[in-house]
């Protein structure tokens, strides 16, 4: 049945599509015949899956930073003396810099391409994580994440452009599935920043605890480095977006070497009418609100400003919660982090990536926020527990918002952000998206924790508003973007 409507949807597009590499080439006469080859997950299993999995290399380092400096605030507090609202703003200087890292960043990924943005962005990781191991005072460290927050920024959207433009439509790595492997690969991050954090704090002298968040964070050039070696030696700029510039013999040259498919340009493209894709500019930021796009900006924006408010709070502060809260120690502080995490936001996010082509982001989004909802309110009731009872109870908590996080909008967020645009407008897309991600970031790390200060576990009641509000926009908004052809937009009109 799939074999048949394959030829089908060929020879209603005009191109000869051989699924054996020996026979006749497949003959390309437009950007959409590349698209449609893509989709139909036409490849032969040679770079594609390694491209996807460097993709996720600057999501990766930007978790692994968050995650090692969590445990370093209470040290850096301390060195720097600073106020909870000093405190709030070195935690926050690396959301700043991803806000206008985004910004450029999503124009960029249109405008020059893919591959030229992936392969420049990763220096902002190594020089920023060496200058954060050898700051002097508060403004260097501040300073430099600010710089590695600039390498996130422009990173997300070329990485999730790759994810999507390297992937099929439809069945187990489809473009949902992928796209939501960043989620776990998050949370791996997060787990071996932890434990990195384990290791050292075994060896290192009692002494000499106070620099275990300067080797935490210079270590994260290393991976770095690496990412940026393997990146050289396997990228290729995506075949739709330049299809889509018109080099129709440049995506065709990719796709033999990245797909290993025998793909050949037919001698009268030429001849054939290609239809106008839109081009980049910056004007294609308000293009996101306007028509068929109005709608689903606005799940993807009030999801990618609530989610991450929760999540940033809970996440960050999760060594603040046990530590302080839970009365944990610090070894104790470490373990039930890394196990949370692993147990059930890295499981949540594998689930995800599973389970999204059967039940589709809209359903698993609802679902992820529904829990995150009695998460929170659990939390705030309990409050500071009386005792180990009360404490097993918060601790359950804190593993059913992971959880939550990990199957729901961890995933599905980027899923929103990065399905919802087609192939010319994905970068500014995922651009805009990051730029309200950041924001939102920036504000709940800057406001965890001056409000936990203030307010104790109360604090849990103002961040249950966010999981309570991205359910009222999911409930209003029912768009499923998982095994749609959005990519199709830049060649048909479609209805708003």
């Amino acid at each position: 049945m799939s074999d048949t409507i394959a030829a089908s949807t060929a020879a209603s597009s005009g191109y000869t599509h051989t699924s054996n590499v020996d026979d006749a080439p497949t003959l390309i006469r437009s950007a959409a015949d590349i698209t449609r080859l893509v989709n139909q997950g036409a490849t032969k299993l040679s770079d594609a899956r390694i491209v996807v999995a460097i993709a996720l290399g600057g999501v990766f380092l930007d978790a692994y930073d968050l995650g090692g400096l969590a445990f370093g605030m209470k040290d850096i507090t301390r060195q720097f003396g600073l106020s909870p609202s000093g405190a709030g703003l070195v935690a926050s200087a690396i959301t700043l810099g991803a806000i206008v890292g985004a910004l450029f960043g999503g124009y960029l990924t249109d405008k020059i391409g893919r591959y030229r943005v992936f392969m420049a962005d990763m220096f902002f990781f190594v020089v920023a994580a060496l200058a954060c191991a050898f700051a002097p005072n508060e403004w260097v460290l501040g300073g430099s994440r600010f710089v590695m927050g600039i390498g996130v920024g422009i990173d997300l959207p070329v990485a999730m452009a790759f994810l999507a433009e390297f992937s099929k439509l439809s069945g187990r790595g489809n473009k949902a599935s992928r796209v939501a492997m960043w989620c776990p690969t998050w949370y791996a991050a997060i787990s071996i920043s932890y434990l990195l954090v384990l290791l050292l704090y075994a060896v290192l002298p009692a002494d000499k605890t106070d620099i275990l968040w300067r080797l935490i964070l210079g270590f994260g050039a290393v991976p770095a480095l690496l990412i940026i070696a393997i990146r050289h030696r396997y990228m290729n700029e995506s075949p739709v977006w330049t299809a889509n510039q018109g080099d129709l013999e440049g995506a065709a040259a990719i796709l033999r070497r990245s797909y290993n498919i025998n793909v050949e340009v037919a001698a009268d493209a030429n001849l054939q009418p290609q239809p106008e894709v839109r081009k980049a500019a910056w004007s294609n930021y308000g293009e996101l609100l306007k028509g068929i796009y109005l709608k689903r900006t606005i799940l993807a924006t009030v999801t990618s400003l609530v989610s991450p408010f929760a999540y940033n709070a809970v996440a960050f502060g999760l060594p603040v919660i046990l530590s302080t809260f839970l009365k944990q120690s610090l070894m104790s502080t470490i373990l039930f982090s890394l196990g949370l995490n692993l147990c059930f936001a890295f499981v949540g996010g594998l689930l995800a990536v599973r389970l999204v082509p059967k039940l589709g982001a809209w359903n698993m989004t609802l679902a992820g926020y529904a829990l995150q909802l009695i998460a929170m309110v659990g939390l705030a009731l309990v409050g500071r527990p009386a005792d180990s009872a009360e404490a097993a109870i918060s601790i359950s908590m804190l593993a059913l918002f992971l959880f939550g996080q990990g199957i729901g909008p961890g995933s599905h967020t980027m899923t929103f952000a990065s399905l919802s645009y087609p192939t010319s407008l994905r970068g500014v897309g995922v651009g805009f998206n990051q730029i309200l991600v950041r924001a939102s970031s920036t504000a709940s790390l800057f406001l965890f924790p001056v409000l936990s200060a203030a307010l104790g576990t109360s604090v849990f009641w103002v961040i249950a508003f966010a999981p309570l509000a991205g359910l009222i926009v999911l409930l209003a908004i029912r768009w499923e973007p998982s095994g749609y052809d959005v990519d199709a937009e830049d060649f048909e009109p479609v209805k708003a």
